[in-house]
């Protein structure tokens, strides 16, 4: 530990998905501990970790473009690339002068322990050991000083080898978090005030720790006093047993909440893409999910421009996602990543294409979205709510997965009110009353938004 807490600065910026998040919460908390002072990024600071992600080419070009300001700005801090860029492409990052430390997918949740003293390097070291395929733990716990709900990692890696993903080969096979420490850590994130908790992982469907799986976190969780929701992130739609939707069904406090990747709705590319379902069997699976969770929020990703995907294999994945009930849906252009097998695949589509395409399939997105909030009408929906926006509406998230927000004078930050919504009104807006938890304003008008 550094003898005077607080004499040393740190700052985080955190690039891509949900789990890099809550990785760079753990990081930041692990500082924390080691007596630094977490400020804002781009405050002055002694050191600056940047937890990266390497899912497109877009995503290593900000990366790269990120260091640089951030060396520009803070020439005398020590700046470290941490995560899968920096699994993936430390060569290239070496050759950004004045970087310090490169530290890959194993060893980047101990970055706070490989110095002493933060200063500048001679030359950029880099560290990427051999990623482990063994169970393993964390032993710190996620900084979210400014957010009611926090992100909870449960697994890390993937043994699936989707042809387009590079993530295998950045964050190594599956593996999973010790039962234990997933508790032990849960149960201080509530300490600390969080009233909901999402599962985090790269597979967490996949979750497996001594004969428990991920149905099995979700009911220990269940039993910790002061937890009122709990959250799934994204997850494969081979990995969901019946038992889990079952108990989604029945819980009070698993969310009604499921974002289950698609990819593609055509037979063709999904068997190009070595995912392992067709069309057909997925979208049998989510009409049985939407009958037996009538309120649950289904959303998912979906990649256009995949090498071979012909305008009527488009066509299949366009009419796919209008006739399923989702709410909203991620739309990801088909991205170049080396060393996965679609890289050498005929078909490519062009750039201008993928762009159309991509464009089309948002305002789809957008067309459901409101589709979703019209099915809110009339219903009472329970809130939690965050933080007030910058138009003075304390906003918040339903179970379900709709934002919601409500002008009022009173202090709503993490709680939990209800609300009853009236009306629609443009760029799917809500009207409606919260019918308690709301102080003396209990019946100020609220505003449903779009859901994200």
């Amino acid at each position: 530990m550094l003898s005077n807490k607080g004499t040393y600065r740190a700052s985080f910026y955190t690039l891509g998905c949900r789990l890099n998040q809550s990785e760079t919460a753990l990081i930041s908390d692990s500082f924390f501990r080691r007596g630094y002072r977490v400020v804002d990024f781009g405050e002055a600071t002694d050191v600056c970790v940047i937890n990266t992600c390497t899912v497109t080419e877009q995503a290593d070009a900000k990366c790269r473009q990120l260091v640089r300001q951030v060396l520009k700005k803070s020439p005398d801090a020590m700046v470290a690339v941490v995560g899968c860029y920096a699994q993936m492409a430390s060569d290239i990052l070496c050759g950004i002068e004045g970087l310090d430390l490169v530290v890959g997918t194993q060893d980047k949740m101990r970055i706070s322990e490989m110095f002493d003293v933060p200063q500048k390097l001679p030359e950029t070291v880099v560290i990427k050991n051999r990623i482990r395929h063994t169970p393993f733990s964390i032993s710190s716990v996620g900084n979210y000083e400014h957010a009611t709900r926090a992100n909870l990692k449960v697994q890390d890696g993937c043994d699936f080898m989707c042809s387009f993903c590079v993530i295998p080969f950045a964050r190594g096979r599956s593996r999973s978090r010790a039962f234990w420490d997933i508790q032990r850590e849960a149960i201080e994130l509530v300490a600390n005030g969080h009233k909901e908790l999402v599962l985090t992982g790269v597979n967490v469907g996949c979750y497996s720790f001594e004969e428990k799986g991920l149905l099995d976190v979700v009911k220990m969780l269940e039993h910790i006093d002061g937890l009122d929701r709990i959250r799934i992130s994204s997850i494969e739609p081979t990995t969901i047993p019946s038992a889990l939707v079952d108990h989604m069904a029945e819980s009070e406090k698993l969310c009604p909440h499921f974002h289950i990747p698609l990819q593609s709705g055509d037979d063709t590319v999904l068997r190009e893409m070595k995912r392992l379902y067709t069309a057909s069997e997925y979208a049998s699976f989510l009409e049985r999910l939407a009958v037996r969770i009538p309120n649950v929020c289904l959303g998912t990703d979906v990649m256009v421009g995949f090498p071979g995907e012909r305008e009527t294999a488009y066509e299949n994945t366009r009419r796919l996602l209008s006739d399923l009930p989702f709410a909203y849906f991620h739309v990801f252009p088909f991205s170049e990543r080396a060393g996965t097998p679609a890289v050498k695949m005929a078909g490519k589509v062009l750039p201008a294409e993928r762009k159309e395409r991509s464009q089309q399939l948002r305002e789809l997105s957008q067309q459901k979205r409101s589709q979703f909030h019209v099915r809110q009408l009339g219903k009472t929906v329970r809130v939690l709510m965050e933080e007030r926006n910058a138009a003075g509406l304390y906003q918040g998230f339903t179970d379900n997965y709709a934002r919601v927000g409500a002008p009022t004078q009173v202090d709503l930050a993490n709680k939990i009110v209800d609300v009853h919504v009236r009306s629609l009104h443009a760029h799917d807006l809500a009207m409606g009353e919260v019918v308690n938890g709301g102080g003396s304003e209990t019946s100020a008008p609220v505003h449903v938004l779009s859901v994200t």
